[in-house]
């Protein structure tokens, strides 16, 4: 396969950073196709733990190339604390780093109308200002990164922003300062790595080039499938990369899920198997269960086949990696959610309705755990039976065979199902 898309099936922090860094060795080049810096992909390397929310993680295997596609919205300062960060550790970012000269940006009236937002709708953002900068793009008036480039273009559209926000934003002027202060340091640190990454990508997929690309959060907080309002403002799910990246459907060869062995979900919103006990404390603590982004803790819950069945089918996956199956080594007794219970109901599928989900009863089996450590296995056969019997029970009801699991955080941690 050439072009693969890694896409996140639950609310996101399924572990696709480290997924991707694992694959990174037989691509070319990883392409971020939507979402902001209200992403967090957590890789250990080296020995060192990288958080990472706007550069693909391939970054970090030597000599693999990188693009940020247009469907991502960029916070200049960001992009540039992250370049700086990873040329800090000694990874070296000139002529493998390439952004979209269509991608837009995120200005500092787009963080304070995320907070004044967040205030009346309490979402649970990380009010990085993604939303509103999304906002702007449909309503056309956003700033491309070709036109912030280009001083004399910025400064119009600028003004024509100002004028719009200074009737919900006060002190303009200052905030217009504030903007230009750090303008052309900004501009002389990131237009080299500029450019049509569209025509750059279709190149590349012409000449055979093994590409990877790599979403943000997860398909269940997309915004037209997900749980809205309690969403992410960008389409998560595999077919957001032809938007993102500008590349035809024709042209994906494989789309790769990534599941965890349980459930989690940052700030609002419906989880039908969210545990709000001593396991749910268990599956925080021994997960490491924080915000990458925020470091909010992970609300969390047994493994939901009825919402990851619903995102197999969203993104058309084949195979699935599973992740963290190590955190539920010392538990007697593991549940997995096979349907939801609704007026005397039970519903085999997700609902699109937000008020049935927030009422939803789950309805579980109960499996026997293992209750032993299963770090430094690297092959299946030599897993638990009753780890393998939980593998293969969520392959029967996902419907989806798992190719690749995760028991720990390091790259060599991971095991390649036959």
């Amino acid at each position: 396969m050439s072009t693969l898309v890694v896409a996140g099936l639950q609310w996101g922090d399924e572990g696709k950073g480290k997924v991707v860094h694992f694959l990174s060795e037989n691509a070319d080049y990883i392409v971020r196709y939507q979402g902001g810096n209200n992403a967090g992909h957590t890789v250990v390397f080296d020995n060192k733990e990288f958080v990472l929310h706007l550069i693909p993680s391939g970054i970090l295997e030597k000599g693999k190339k990188c693009i940020i596609g247009n469907g991502v919205v960029i916070d200049p300062e960001a992009l540039i604390e992250e370049i700086d960060f990873l040329e800090s550790k000694g990874i070296k970012i000139k002529n493998r780093l390439f952004i979209s000269d269509s991608s837009h940006i995120i200005f500092p009236y787009h963080r304070i109308l995320d907070g004044l937002r967040e205030k009346i709708q309490n979402i649970g953002t990380t009010k990085k200002g993604i939303g509103p900068c999304y906002a702007d793009k449909y309503a056309r008036s956003g700033i491309r990164m070709c036109e912030y480039l280009d001083r004399t273009i910025f400064q119009q559209i600028l003004k024509n922003n100002l004028k719009e926000k200074s009737k919900v934003i006060s002190n303009i002027s200052k905030l217009k300062k504030e903007i230009f202060r750090n303008y052309s340091g900004i501009v002389k640190k990131i237009k080299d790595y500029v450019t049509d990454t569209s025509s750059l990508i279709n190149d590349l997929v012409v000449k055979n080039k093994k590409i990877i690309f790599e979403s943000a959060q997860g398909t269940l907080l997309d915004v037209d499938f997900g749980t809205y309002p309690y969403v992410t403002s960008s389409n998560p799910v595999a077919g957001g990369v032809c938007s993102g990246c500008g590349v035809g459907p024709t042209k994906i060869d494989k789309v790769l899920g990534v599941v965890k062995a349980y459930t989690t979900r940052v700030g609002e919103g419906p989880m039908p198997t969210e545990l709000n006990d001593k396991i749910g404390e268990y599956l925080q603590t021994k997960g490491k269960e924080f915000g990458a982004t925020t470091s909010r803790p992970r609300r969390c819950g047994w493994f939901d086949a009825v919402a990851v069945r619903y995102a197999v089918m969203l993104n058309g996956c084949k195979e699935i990696v599973l992740t963290k199956l190590d955190v539920l080594d010392e538990l007697e007794k593991i549940k997995i959610c096979v349907g939801y219970e609704y007026k005397g109901k039970t519903l085999a599928k997700f609902p699109s309705s937000r008020k049935i989900v927030e009422n939803v009863k789950p309805v579980y089996i109960e499996l026997v755990g293992w209750q032993k450590s299963i770090k430094g296995i690297t092959k299946f056969k030599h897993l638990p039976i009753n780890a393998r019997r939980y593998v293969r029970k969520i392959e029967q009801l996902i419907g989806t065979k798992i190719r690749i699991i995760s028991n720990g955080r390091s790259k060599e941690e991971t095991i390649v199902v036959d």
